[in-house]
């Protein structure tokens, strides 16, 4: 943030760019995330599918601990083959004096980001090493004291044997290259639906995938050595943990707290006004945050109590908050935008100005499906009369709170916009300033500091090491011909676009009933990109239609991420996680009205670029 933020400055004040920027925190990003995987691993974060898990354990304790043993074993294999990898590339490096940047400008030496890759990888080995083995001890006492679960203890071995005979059979099968990518799909799936972290199965059969197709393990050790060093060793690739950076700055300067209580007050007298106000604010404090999560987090706290105490239904006050929180990641900036950019190598600023009408019409949505359910369904909503004894809101005090929002997304979007600095760049700018939103309110102490700065490694941690997982998954799917052969398919069957838009929204939101928004895209788009582009559709409009249909998972059982954090923030005894479910289910139906329309009506998407 620090370095970033001085270039800026130092191009736009001094006409003096400082050498070297965009190399060193190019090189940076794969070595932090690295270095952040081991207390990604020990905190949780490193990202998997548990839901089934969850429920088996309860049922079979040692069912449970078998899996967690095998899974935690897969990555220390998966960590130790990264480390096998990436430690010859270190020493060559180190032996030819390898560097980054313009002799007569600047240089740098490669080997020391190296370095903190291999270390990373070390440690997050290790930290899967010590989780093998304390799975190993329950393991064990729960072979001696759990005596129920039998059935279901002899399913996970079954399980488990038929995944081993399928590995064997894809090593030693004569299968052709499309058959492995099938085969490696089907079992990628299989596991993460079982339990197992998502980049270790994407990494695991990748991997062996590469080598059947390949015919030889050095090709598959290769592209695991590029995706590891190469895959997010990119200028672009820092914007993610800076705006996860500027989003948690930004909710311990109570951004959001103040957003809701102004709109609170100038829509009291409206039937619904809070639960109105609870989607504007979430639609504001997304045009500075970009994150789901944050704005679950944030108005769980802020909105939900004032609902239910003014008489709201539990029900429907979590309702609304989980809906809206969905906003974070279509109102640009947006995270779930960026890593499309990414992925699709498509303008970030391109999706950003893309997504400006889209995020505008979803908020309206959401606002217009509060007022209708306060007029038409009282029973679901609760009492949602004008609310007589707030007071009214002075335009001074407007001004107050409304103030660092809206300088922090002139800040942001202004500078993006205006040219001063790259949408990478405005991650760095936007928690600069964020950061001094939080300094002048004082909110921000040494341990807050530090809290931030841990959170931020765990998430962008665990986000962009997926890319790296998905990216060697990539190469899989290359080699194997799939996408080729489903975009041949598709020409041959002869559907439209639209049909195919339609058959890409029902596996979307199947898959966000199991997995995170981000593992979504990474497992479909290599498979999806080449056909869209095959049917002449434009990808910015794509990555809009994209991101609001994966943030339907978010709303939707069993997984339903934006759910988990509301109930997770809520205070015990308010709503249960099925109350949640039904309480956002209106707003995943105007979701999909609101994506079919876009589908429909490209234009929304591109009208402003």
């Amino acid at each position: 943030m620090v370095l970033v933020c001085t270039d800026v400055v130092s191009r736009a004040f001094a006409n003096s760019p400082i050498a070297g920027v965009a190399e060193v925190v190019s090189f940076s990003v794969p070595a932090t995330v690295f270095l952040a995987l081991p207390y990604c691993i020990r905190t949780g974060r490193f990202l998997r599918a548990d839901f089934l898990l969850q429920r088996l354990e309860p049922r079979s304790p040692r069912g449970g601990a078998l899996l967690n043993l095998v899974f935690n074993a897969v990555g220390v294999v998966v960590f130790a083959k990264i480390t096998q990898t990436v430690w010859p590339r270190l020493l060559d490096q180190i032996e030819e004096a390898e560097f980054f940047g313009a002799i007569g400008a600047f240089t740098a030496p490669v080997w020391p980001f190296t370095t903190g890759i291999l270390v990373g990888a070390v440690l997050a080995a290790l930290q899967f090493a010590l989780m093998t083995l304390q799975e190993a001890r329950d393991f064990r006492s729960a072979l001696a004291t759990d005596r129920d679960g039998s059935t279901v203890f002899a399913l996970v071995v079954v399980f488990l044997v038929v995944c081993g005979a399928g590995l064997v059979y894809l090593v030693t099968g004569d299968l052709s290259r499309v058959d492995v990518g099938i085969f490696s799909i089907i079992g990628m799936l299989a596991l993460v639906l079982s339990g197992m972290h998502l980049a270790s199965a994407l990494i695991v059969l990748s991997f062996l995938g590469i080598w059947m197709i390949r015919g030889t393990a050095a090709v598959a050790e290769g592209s695991l050595a590029i995706a590891t060093t190469g895959s997010i060793n990119s200028y672009a690739f820092a914007v993610i943990p800076l705006f996860v950076l500027m989003g948690l700055f930004i909710e311990v300067a109570d951004v959001g707290r103040d957003a809701f209580s102004v709109l609170a007050r100038l829509l009291r007298r409206i039937r619904g006004g809070l639960g109105i106000a609870t989607v504007f604010a979430n639609g504001i404090f997304a045009a500075i945050t970009g994150s789901t999560i944050a704005s679950a987090t944030v108005f769980t706290r802020v909105a939900a109590p004032p609902m239910i105490s003014n008489g709201y239904t539990s029900r429907f006050a979590v309702g609304v908050v989980a809906g809206s929180s969905v906003l974070g990641m279509l109102i640009p900036p947006s995270i779930l935008l960026l890593i499309f950019g990414l992925i699709a190598e498509v303008s970030i600023g391109a999706l950003f100005t893309a997504a400006i009408l889209p995020g505008l019409l979803l908020a309206s949505a959401f606002a217009l499906l509060v007022l209708g359910l306060s007029w038409f369904a009282p029973d679901f909503v609760g009492n949602s009369m004008p609310v007589e004894d707030m007071e009214s809101v002075t335009l001074g005090e407007v001004a107050r709170r409304l103030l660092p929002i809206v300088l922090l997304v002139a800040l942001v979007l202004g500078g993006i916009y205006g040219g001063f600095f790259t949408p990478t760049e405005s991650g760095a700018v936007g928690a600069a300033g964020a950061f001094i939103i939080a300094l002048v309110r004082r909110s921000l102490s040494l341990q807050r500091l530090r809290t931030i700065l841990l959170e931020t490694a765990e998430i962008s941690g665990s986000i962009l090491f997926l890319v790296v997982a998905a990216n060697l998954y990539s190469r899989m799917l290359t080699l194997s011909a799939i996408p080729q052969s489903i975009t041949d398919w598709v020409i041959a069957a002869e559907l439209g676009m639209m049909a195919f838009l339609l058959l890409y929204l029902v596996i979307v939101v199947l898959l966000g009933m199991i997995l995170d928004s981000v593992s979504i895209m990474l497992v479909l788009l290599p498979l999806m990109l080449p056909i869209v582009q095959s049917l002449g559709g434009d990808l910015v409009w794509f990555g809009i239609v994209t991101v609001v249909a994966v943030e339907i998972g978010l709303l939707t059982p069993p997984f339903g991420l934006a759910v988990y954090v509301v109930k997770g923030t809520l205070p015990p005894g308010t709503a249960t996680l099925g109350d949640i479910f039904k309480g956002a289910a209106p707003f995943v139906l105007t979701m999909l009205a609101v994506v079919l329309i876009l589908m429909a009506f490209p234009a929304i998407s591109l009208a402003l670029l």
